[in-house]
Formats: structure tokens, sequence, C-alpha cells
């Protein structure tokens, strides 16, 4: 049994040793507690490309599993990623050890937030784009902020970063912390200013229902101080609710004219998203962003509150705006060959789903949207969200489906299926709707299907069996053929 007496850090830390180091925010955190001086070593189950290369790039000595010899030579401290299990045997090893040891979030808490005024982004939706043009934009306004986000941010080619600014930018992750504190990791991060963007049902592998969920996002809410902030859209009645109960002022946002900061107008203008502002219901200001959807203007609206409450100006906001180049997996364009464009989407959840294909038959208006869908969450593979995803499409013109990876110890009744889904969509009146029992299937479809022209949303938080590289290179043969 794991001591919570040595759930600490001690006085004197030389050597670090991470367990789950492969995991994108571990593998951040690794380079950041190496950056600090610190020796690290790490394990993990399964060590292959691109976070063993990108560690070993670093320096980083890595252990291919779990076992008691990897505490040896005995670290100073442990950090243990939420993927490790209370009878892992490098767990079981570390209790008997009687090491000091820390989660992820307390390990961040302690090394980087510290004296940092933290600013949090949390919500269903939205939490990567979010945090990553907030954190770009004090960088691009000279205010030197530390990160870590869940995505790899274009301005820095990472997804953390050590300055030596007042600020500390945090993706405020709702998901459980490790098998010794099941509470939310954002609980962690002594939010000072936070955006909520968006409260809905999620992660159905550790939260029962909605009311679990507002239960953990009311706590998060509360950590705020009088003296904070928080920045609520309130276009949502979850977030509504939860921000009447806040210690903190409230600077609300969203499409309502009557809100603190109002999105007003929305236009695509060379390549760029602009809208209008409203404060107060006066009008403000014209922004911009190189990325589409009404979703990423209340994305940048939010972000805009944030900006100008800790004083940046408003010439200074939209030049953060506009020059914000994105994350890596979000509405990421992979390639252009044949005359087709393929993009990356990280998005898997209903909403999610919805949104990005809205904002991308917008932003490629008059060109086919072809949505590829890989359900591989806990939730997207479960049942829950069956009925969701047959309203989730609708902006598509044709719709490719593959079967998810069934989940073990759940009933087949309680699975989701893409070949229901497919019945749903064409039951919606969209004709072309296929499923498929695995990627080859359905990229060989995909590659028979498609015309010059056509832009294929790939949608999937995995890798999808790297299907945007072999379809790039098969459509790359296409055009050297001609």
């Amino acid at each position: 049994m794991i001591d919570p007496l040595l759930n600490r850090a001690p006085e004197t830390i030389r050597h670090i040793h991470i367990m789950g180091i492969c995991g994108t925010a571990m593998a951040a955190l690794a380079g950041m507690l190496l950056q600090s001086g610190f020796r690290i070593t790490g394990s993990d189950r399964q060590v292959y490309p691109p976070m063993s290369d990108f560690l070993a790039g670093l320096g980083i000595e890595v252990c291919s599993g779990y076992a008691p010899e990897n505490l040896s030579p005995r670290p100073d401290l442990v950090i243990v990623g939420n993927v490790i299990t209370r009878v892992n045997p490098e767990a079981v090893a570390l209790a008997e050890a009687r090491i000091p040891y820390l989660s992820l979030p307390q390990a961040l808490a302690h090394f980087y937030i510290g004296s940092r005024t933290s600013l949090v982004v949390a919500g269903t939706h939205g939490k990567t784009t979010t945090s990553s043009l907030l954190a770009a934009s004090l960088h691009r306004a000279n205010l030197d902020p530390t990160f870590m986000i869940g995505g790899i941010v274009r301005e820095f080619g990472g997804n953390f970063r050590i300055g030596n600014g007042p600020y500390f930018v945090a993706e405020g992750d709702e998901y459980d912390t490790a098998f010794f504190d099941k509470g939310s990791k954002f609980l962690h991060y002594q939010p000072k200013i936070a955006i909520l963007t968006s409260i809905e049902f999620d992660h159905a592998d550790i939260f029962a229902d909605l009311g679990a969920i507002m239960a953990t996002f009311r706590r998060f809410v509360r950590l705020i101080p009088p003296d904070g902030l928080l920045v609520a859209c309130l276009d949502d009645a979850n977030v509504a609710e939860i921000a009447g109960e806040a210690h903190c002022p409230v600077q609300g946002y969203g499409l309502a004219p009557d809100l603190a900061w109002s999105l007003g107008d929305i236009r695509i203008e060379e390549g760029m998203t602009a809208f209008s502002v409203s404060r107060h219901g006066e009008y403000w200001g014209d922004m911009a962003v190189r990325l589409p959807g009404r979703h990423n203007c209340l994305n940048s609206l939010a972000v805009t509150a944030v900006l100008h409450h800790i004083g940046v100006d408003r010439r200074q906001i939209a030049d953060g705006l506009a020059n914000f180049g994105g994350v890596k997996r979000r509405q990421e364009v992979r390639g252009v060959a044949a005359g087709i464009t393929v993009i990356d989407d990280f998005a898997h959840h209903p909403t999610a789903v919805r949104e990005t294909l809205a904002a991308l038959k917008a932003a490629y208006a008059g060109r086919r949207l072809v949505a590829v869908f890989e359900p591989r969450t806990n939730s997207s593979r479960r049942a829950v969200f069956q009925q969701d995803y047959a309203r989730a499409f609708a902006a598509a013109d044709a719709v490719l489906l593959r079967e998810p990876l069934p989940l073990s110890g759940v009933a087949e009744e309680e699975l989701f299926s893409s070949a229901q889904l497919a019945d749903d969509l064409r039951r919606n009146g969209q004709r072309d709707v296929f499923s498929f029992p695995d990627t080859d299937t359905l990229l060989a479809h995909l590659e028979q299907s498609l015309t010059t022209g056509d832009v294929v949303a790939i949608l999937s938080n995995g890798g999808f069996d790297n299907i945007h590289v072999r379809l790039l290179e098969c459509l790359q043969k296409w055009e050297a053929a001609r």
C-alpha cells in the first residue's frame, strides 16, 4: 500500500524518475525538468516513436516495461502517470521502497506554477487550441510565459516552454490525476484566472453522468480566489449555472449581445476568419484568426478577455490572434496532392465533430467535404453517444466510418457501432455513407472514390494506422502518373 505521507516533494532533489514517461504530457514534463537541471529517467510499457525519438533526442534514459529494477539507482522523487495502476510492479516497488512521489499535475504545480499567476483553460471542448492561442499571444506581447499544453504549438515547435515571465498557462484537463488521486487534474493548477469554454458529458470511463462532471467543474471554479477572474462562455447553460457559484468576478462571453464580451458578425477574408467584438453591448473592435469556424472565434474571444484583463492593449491582442500559427492535429492541413486536401483533426466528441465539420465546410465552400472518422476514446467506443453522432456529420458530403476496437469488459449492447451510425445517417438523408471493419478497407474505398477538389477531414484522437501519410502517398503517385 502506497503511503500518502510520501505524496510530497523532498527537500533535496537531483534524480527524478517518471513512470509512464511516453505520454504526451509526461514527456513534456520530462523535458521541462531536464531543462531545469534535474537528472531524468523514465519507464513505459510501450516505447516507440515519436515519443521515444523525442526523449532519446533529449538524452533521457527510458526503460521499456515496468519493473522494480527501474528504481535503481534510487531516485529522489518519482512522478507517477495516470496510466499506472496500483498493482503495476513498479508502483508496488515504489511503495515498498518508500520513495517520495507526485502525480503529473502535482509536479507541475510544485516546480512551475509556484509564484507565477496561473491561467487555466478548462472545458469539454477547445482547451488545447484556446490555451495555445493564449500562450502564443502572451509570448508575442513579450510577456515570456511558461506553459504545458496537450498539443504541439507551431510558434514553439513543442507543447511546453519555461519562460521568465509572470504567467503559467495550463490546459486544464478534467480527467483523473493518478491511481492514488481520482480527482481531476485541473484541481491542482491553482487557477487565478480561468477560461471555461463548455461543459458536456464525456469521459464515460471515469464519470458516471453529467452530474459528476458538473461537480468536478464546481470544485474547479471555487478554487479561483476572490481577486481572480472567471471568463465563462455563458451561451452554455451548464457553464452559466456553475459560473453563478464562483467566488470571483465573472466575465461572460458568447453570442448574446448583453455579455461582457460578445461575438459579432463572422466573415472569411483572404484565408482569415474575421469577426467583430462588442464589450458590454458596445462595439470594441475587429479581430481575425487563421483558424476556421465560429468555435475558434469564440476561443479567440475568450483569450481576448483574458489578455485585456491583464493589461495587454488592443493592438497587441489583435496582433497575437492574427499571427497564431495553430496547433498540430487541430484542423491541420497535412498535405495537398492531386488537387485533394487532407486535413487531420483531433475531434472525437459529437459536438467537436459537428463544429469542426461545419467550420471546414464554410472554409472550403463549394468543395466536397469527405469526413473520415475513427471512434477511439473510451467514451466514443460506447453507445452513450450513438444517437448524438447521428446529428454530428450533417456538414459532410460523404462519411466514412471505421468500426472501433471493442472495449474489454463492456457488454456488447453498450458498445458503439459504426454500422449502426451509417444506417442512421442514411435515414437522415445522407447517401454517401459507409462503415468499414478496419483501416485498410476504408483506405481502399477512399482511394477509389476521391476526385480532384475534394477535402478529406480525418477525425481521430489516435494515430488511425497512419492513414494520413498513406493516403497522401497514394495521391502523390496519382499526381506523378498524370
